[in-house]
């Protein structure tokens, strides 16, 4: 686990929180701390204070991201909805609002490392899926559109080869939260948001679909533009 936190009495309360829960904990008070501990280790979880004294923890996850799929929760003191749904856009696999117990930090922490072993878990099919110009390639874990590769995470990757082996199918949000989500019950603002993200980089929108299709109330489904 990595902690990166810059207030040192937190600090020292999550680090021993964690080592006493048996996880093995290396923690930094700085982004650019945090951004060379992630180029040279393998982290199973990050936990991302947004308030660190050189830079905001928010475009801290951006360069995260742009260096590994690592399970980021946010810990923020920010409780504004703009906020947080920004911050899943940016990547973000969970967040907690200051203060928040060790307790529900676990629970947190149990449920992003659930999802994130199970989609590893599962041997993926073998078979590349091909949806009109899109193509997906499970064991590669790369996706295509018309030729040109798209950049996905590992959220939004599960959640288009997922929808892909389902050509024409409309998948219930229920039912993507256990398949994809790993989760029986969340917030419907998780898909919204993972969706948006998504249709921005297949070159669509909600208004104007080509491959997702949301049937309000009943759930989503991907097949090729007509």
């Amino acid at each position: 686990m990595l902690v990166v936190e810059d207030d040192q009495f937190v600090r020292s309360a999550l680090i021993r929180h964690l080592t006493d829960a048996s996880h093995t904990v290396r923690s930094v008070g700085t982004a650019l701390e945090a951004l060379r501990e992630v180029a040279h280790f393998p982290f199973d979880l990050v936990i991302l204070d947004l308030g660190l004294p050189d830079l905001d923890g928010a475009e801290a996850l951006k360069m995260l991201r742009g260096l590994t799929d690592v399970p980021v929760i946010v810990a923020t003191a920010r409780d504004d909805e703009n906020e947080i749904v920004r911050l899943l856009n940016d990547g973000a696999d969970d967040y907690l609002t200051k203060p928040f117990s060790v307790e529900h930090l676990s629970a947190r922490m149990a449920a992003v490392l659930r999802r994130s072993r199970g989609n590893t878990a599962e041997a993926p099919p073998s078979r590349v899926i091909q949806v009109g110009g899109l193509s997906i390639d499970p064991l590669r874990r790369q996706a295509e559109l018309d030729g040109a590769t798209l950049d996905l995470t590992r959220r939004e990757f599960d959640l288009l080869a997922f929808l892909a082996g389902r050509p024409g199918v409309v998948v219930a949000r229920k039912e993507l939260l256990a398949e994809v989500w790993q989760q029986s019950y969340g917030d419907d603002q998780t898909i919204d948001v993972h969706l948006s993200w998504l249709r921005r980089k297949l070159g669509e929108t909600a208004a104007r679909p080509r491959y997702l299709h949301t049937l309000r109330g009943v759930g989503v489904k991907l097949e090729p533009p007509r």
